[in-house]
């Protein structure tokens, strides 16, 4: 910790341990006590107790009567606002709802960073089971639609220094090679449209296209996704409805 503090002379070494804190206990969801946090830090308890009642005054964190640390409401506030500030985002929530209500099933919208999907927004599908992803997670692009629609938008050669062998399979059907992945991805370029085949989570499929912005580089994707037994009765449906959807939102679409 104090070598990464040190390496920027215009740091805050206050906020810099406050970041660390927060991500240790994104990362941790059952939440951390402080002599757990003091250690995987390399910060001494003392200090370590300052910075969590700071944290815990402004709401960063949360403190549980058994003295376990979570990550706290005002987070919440943070990332709602952020979320819903982004113009593309707004529209998202704006324009999906007609998509969601035709099919009856969950519409996301993501973006590509690196290898991963980053999801900034979400509509649930009117059932009671859930999808597992929510705004601000990650998935591994390779195993879901809307990192598959983004990746066909590029080059070979740079999904090839995006990704590597071998690649992380999430579920017994998700693809495993780089080579495999290329081949899919062509034929998501001919079709104009990406699936997930129960890649990412076991039990649910999807499809999903690409939004482009104004300089015509895809700026984002949204999905439809729904469980196996409603795929075969809405595929074709699904298909359509989230074409119109993306293309509805590349008007004017910035993030």
């Amino acid at each position: 910790m104090s070598d990464k503090i040190s390496a920027n002379k215009y740091a805050v070494p206050a906020l810099e341990r406050a970041h660390a804190v927060l991500l240790e206990l994104s990362e941790h969801r059952g939440g951390m006590r402080l002599t757990d946090l003091s250690r995987r830090l390399g910060v001494n308890k003392s200090s370590m107790f300052c910075l969590l009642k700071t944290m815990e005054s402004l709401g960063w964190v949360e403190k549980s009567s058994d003295d376990v640390y979570t990550l706290g409401s005002a987070l919440a506030a943070f990332g709602s606002t952020f979320f819903r500030g982004q113009a593309l985002i707004d529209r998202f929530y704006r324009t999906a709802v007609e998509t969601r209500d035709r099919l009856g099933e969950t519409i996301q919208l993501a973006r590509l960073e690196g290898a991963d999907v980053f999801y900034l927004a979400k509509l649930e599908a009117p059932f009671p089971v859930q999808i597992a992803s929510e705004p601000g997670m990650r998935f591994p692009a390779h195993a879901t639609g809307l990192g598959k629609a983004l990746l066909a938008t590029l080059a070979d050669d740079e999904v090839r220094k995006r990704l590597s062998d071998p690649l992380p399979r999430l579920t017994p059907a998700t693809i495993g090679t780089v080579t495999e992945l290329l081949d899919e991805l062509a034929d998501v370029r001919r079709q104009g449209v990406a699936f997930d085949r129960e890649e990412a989570v076991i039990g649910f499929r999807c499809a999903a296209a690409p939004v482009f912005g104004p300089d015509g580089r895809a700026v984002a994707a949204v999905s439809v996704s729904m469980p196996r037994h409603h795929w075969e009765q809405k595929r074709d449906a699904a298909v359509r409805e989230i074409r119109a959807l993306a293309q509805r939102l590349s008007v004017n679409a910035n993030v």
